[in-house]
């Protein structure tokens, strides 16, 4: 089959054949179809879109590129959340021990940032000896022995939206809901989840700037799912604001230990309620929401979920003494306070500016594999709704020695006052449940 016939074929706007998607796979990752002519057709597919029934054969054409994990006798329900990303977001960081606390297994495979912020796995390699890349077979045992893992992601895992992925990102095609649907989907079915729940986020510090558009991509990623034999759960959450107090690698993680001793953040505790209750109700393990997040609260007060997070430390070599003191995270070289100009209320703190401040101070990368300030960040002291008086502080600023005025400068252009109250914006806008899993799924 000719790449240059694929290529022009979806210029002209016209719909591949399962084939023709499984011929251009192949030809890109055999070298046949070079770097130029795969660009051109994520091009013409940005310009021209995928319908479902393309989408759902790219999807596949990733998955069966490489392994799949087997999790089948791990001894539970196996569970995978993912978000398509956001400013302060430190949602699975929480998620792990509260998932597994309340009964399920959890099994997640995590990325490093390439941006504003690190990833996840940049997060936890803040933690003292933490071990963040487990071998396939230490991962398994670790599921099965304590029921939950986490690790840097395998390339063996969809290879070929890996080879993809670094084309959209060099070529301006990320931002296409097909292509981004394929990419998030196929991962999560090799990864071997029973129970995939997505974290969808829409605003200003999100990749999806509008709520129709992040509800264009549940309804594909749950629609691709359903057609490969995999029932995918959606939240659509908001990413106005950052989320939670913390921006910043130490500051998230100590974020993360607040929030699980019942302490966080009341939008970080919230939608981490939401995305685990829906887990537990797709896992068959609680009736309904309500009596889901009744007991995931509970495990955040009884210290059920910060002790199963310090035993995942443990198991993956971590120095868990962290969490009664935080001095031991890295540490920025100083602590900058940004007060308030005047009096009123806080009516918008924008995501993007305050990502931009904390990347000026080294906690984003430039460059896959550049490296990155794990002690530096911004601290949220207010948030959207909260009253201010002049000097009161809105905001820490966690530096070292680069651009900490410009990044301060950013901060403050990130807060938009009012002088009436105003309410806490809405998280979360819509919830869709995938159906409660039965071992009997089928398989790509």
């Amino acid at each position: 089959m000719n790449i240059i016939e694929i290529i022009d074929k979806k210029r002209r706007g016209l719909t591949h054949t399962e084939e023709e998607i499984a011929a251009l796979v192949k030809m890109m990752e055999s070298g046949q179809a070079q770097d130029y002519q795969i660009s051109a057709w994520l091009m013409a597919v940005c310009i021209n879109g995928l319908d479902m029934e393309e989408t759902t054969w790219l999807t596949k054409a990733f998955v069966e590129s490489g392994k799949q994990l087997e999790l089948s006798d791990v001894g539970g329900v196996v569970v995978d959340k993912h978000s398509t990303g956001g400013v302060g977001d430190k949602t699975t960081l929480a998620l792990i021990p509260m998932l597994a606390v309340a009964g399920v297994k959890v099994a997640k495979l995590s990325g490093r940032g390439l941006g504003f912020t690190g990833g996840t796995i940049d997060k936890l390699e803040a933690i003292p000896g933490f071990q963040v890349s487990l071998t396939t077979a230490e991962f398994v045992k670790q599921i099965r022995q304590i029921g939950m893992a986490i690790s840097s992601q395998t390339q063996d895992l969809a290879p070929a939206d890996g080879k993809m992925y670094a084309l959209r990102d060099v070529t301006a095609t990320v931002e296409s809901i097909p292509l981004i649907a394929a990419s998030v989907i196929s991962k999560k079915i090799a990864a071997g989840a029973d129970v995939i729940v997505l974290d969808i986020k829409y605003g200003t510090g999100a990749f999806m700037h509008t709520l129709e558009d992040a509800k264009s991509l549940a309804y594909t990623c749950r629609e691709v799912g359903s057609r490969l034999g995999k029932s995918i759960s959606t939240v659509i959450s908001a990413m106005n604001q950052p989320l939670g107090c913390s921006i910043g690698h130490s500051l998230e993680v100590i974020e993360t230990v607040q929030l699980l001793r019942g302490e966080g953040a009341p939008d970080l505790e919230m939608l981490c309620l939401r995305l685990a209750s829906v887990a537990l109700v797709c896992a068959g393990v609680q009736p309904n929401l309500e009596a889901a997040e009744e007991a995931l609260r509970a495990s955040l007060h009884d210290g059920t979920a910060l002790e199963k997070f310090r035993e995942l430390v443990i198991a993956q070599k971590g120095d868990p003494y962290f969490i009664q003191d935080p001095a031991l995270l890295p540490q920025p070289d100083k602590v900058l306070m940004i007060p308030a100009s005047q009096t009123g209320y806080i009516a918008n703190i924008d995501a993007l500016e305050v990502a931009k401040a904390a990347k000026l101070v080294g906690a984003g990368r430039l460059t896959k594999g550049s490296p990155i300030n794990l002690g530096v960040g911004v601290l949220l002291r207010k948030k959207v709704g909260d009253s201010v008086r002049p000097g009161e502080i809105l905001v820490e600023l966690y530096a070292d020695e680069r651009a900490p005025k410009e990044a301060m400068e950013v901060l403050k252009g990130a807060f938009t006052y009012s002088a009436n109250p105003v309410e806490s914006p809405a998280l979360v806008d819509e919830v869709m449940l995938g159906d409660v899993f039965q071992r009997a799924t089928t398989s790509v």
